[in-house]
């Protein structure tokens, strides 16, 4: 894996994706990148987190509300990518507060962005395409990830007139041609994490924001080039498995970190107890 394009070092502010190739972990590996960075970005692959019976009565208490939503998709290869992410996101969010995957919550906002009920003081994100799943996490702000195949023809389909700003569009004509379409690849998942992390998925206009190609500090600009945000903000690009572009955006609510991420701690207390059976013990004055 290799760091590419805005963004500087591999995954940007929260370091290199890791990979997790089943619900065995490294859960400890995650869970200190979390306590290191704020935040972390995991990676998996499809067969890896396809479940071996999809007929095992413990997948339908894993999917919790997603189970019916799963069996209404005719397409198989669909249902699996489905299935699978949020398997692997449901681990992962385990791992981090310390709890039991079957016991999170996953519910959506009205634009479709994940969320853990009950979870507020961590961020999550999802992304997949082909065979690859990303998650991320934080525990300062606000996450979103995108994930695409690094060749997706995207140059000359017209996609830069949907996607892209006057400035970006001048960049990319002062291109030599081979570089544009990869180019272009990380500036749409760029903005596309971007309007994850704010909650606007792709009802955000992608011609109303952009960035510099190149930038070792990425940042969101106006349609003209000039700086949209501050430095609340940062960005990262890397390519993993050598055919994907996968990219973060991370917004820091300048609150501090929320060190103690265990359910016990970070659930409300009728929650908690309603989800574990197990009543909690109030923390000392």
């Amino acid at each position: 894996m290799a760091g590419v394009g805005p963004g500087g070092a591999a995954g940007g502010p929260l370091g290199r994706p890791l990979l997790i190739e089943g619900p065995d972990g490294p859960w400890e590996l995650v869970r200190r990148r979390l306590a290191e960075a704020g935040g972390v970005m995991v990676y998996g692959r499809l067969d890896d987190w396809l479940p071996g019976d999809p007929d095992d009565p413990r997948l339908r208490l894993l999917l919790g509300r997603d189970w019916a939503r799963a069996q209404r998709m005719t397409h198989r290869h669909i249902r699996s990518r489905f299935v699978a992410a949020r398997l692997l996101l449901k681990h992962a969010a385990a791992a981090v507060i310390e709890t039991r995957p079957e016991l999170l919550d996953l519910a959506y906002k009205p634009g479709g962005r994940p969320y853990l009920r009950g979870c507020d003081q961590i961020d999550i994100s999802l992304s997949h395409t082909d065979e690859l799943l990303v998650v991320g996490i934080t525990r300062r702000g606000r996450i979103g990830v995108d994930v695409e195949l690094a060749d997706r023809p995207m140059s000359g389909t017209g996609t830069e007139d949907q996607a892209c700003t006057p400035y970006e569009l001048t960049m990319l004509n002062a291109m030599a041609a081979n570089r544009r379409n990869g180019a272009l690849v990380r500036l749409w998942t760029l903005k596309e994490a971007y309007s994850k992390a704010i909650g606007q998925g792709l009802r955000f206009q992608f011609t109303e924001f952009g960035f510099r190609l190149g930038d070792p500090r990425a940042r969101v600009l106006r349609p003209d080039g000039s700086p949209g945000t501050g430095d609340e903000w940062t960005f990262g690009t890397c390519a993993v498995d050598r055919r994907y572009t996968v990219s973060v955006a991370l917004f820091d609510a300048g609150f501090g970190d929320t060190v103690d991420t265990a359910a016990g701690t970070m659930l409300d207390p009728g929650l908690f107890e309603a989800l574990t059976g197990a009543r909690r013990v109030p923390a000392a004055a």
